[in-house]
């Protein structure tokens, strides 16, 4: 992050603080925390985080097939937020829209002539 660090010096020490803060050994040891930046580096469609983090990752231990399951979970996620989004304000936006058109098939009004 040099440029950060050009304009911005005492982010770019918050910034690295907070990472070494992070990726340490604590309740979840440092493999695990590097899969799970995996996965949200995916789902930020971050193509240098995600090389970043693999590469720490198989540095801290982890194997290809975890790689690939903390891949797999980020996939889950994305696909199951496409059903979730169209939950809004507790109505399913494709209730709404079948339900207009059983009430269009349930007229009886004269346009059925």
């Amino acid at each position: 992050m040099s440029f950060l660090n050009e304009m911005l010096p005492e982010t770019e020490e918050a910034f690295g603080q907070m990472r070494g803060s992070i990726f340490k050994d604590g309740f979840l040891d440092l493999k695990t925390k590097e899969l799970i930046a995996i996965s949200s580096s995916v789902l930020m469609r971050c193509q240098f985080c995600v090389d970043v983090h693999s590469q720490r990752a198989v540095a801290a231990g982890a194997t290809k097939g975890e790689i690939a399951e903390a891949i797999s979970v980020a996939m889950f996620v994305a696909a199951g937020s496409q059903i979730g989004w169209t939950n809004i304000y507790g109505e399913n936006v494709y209730d709404k829209i079948f339900e207009k058109d059983k009430e269009e098939e349930d007229c009886c009004c004269c346009c059925d002539d």
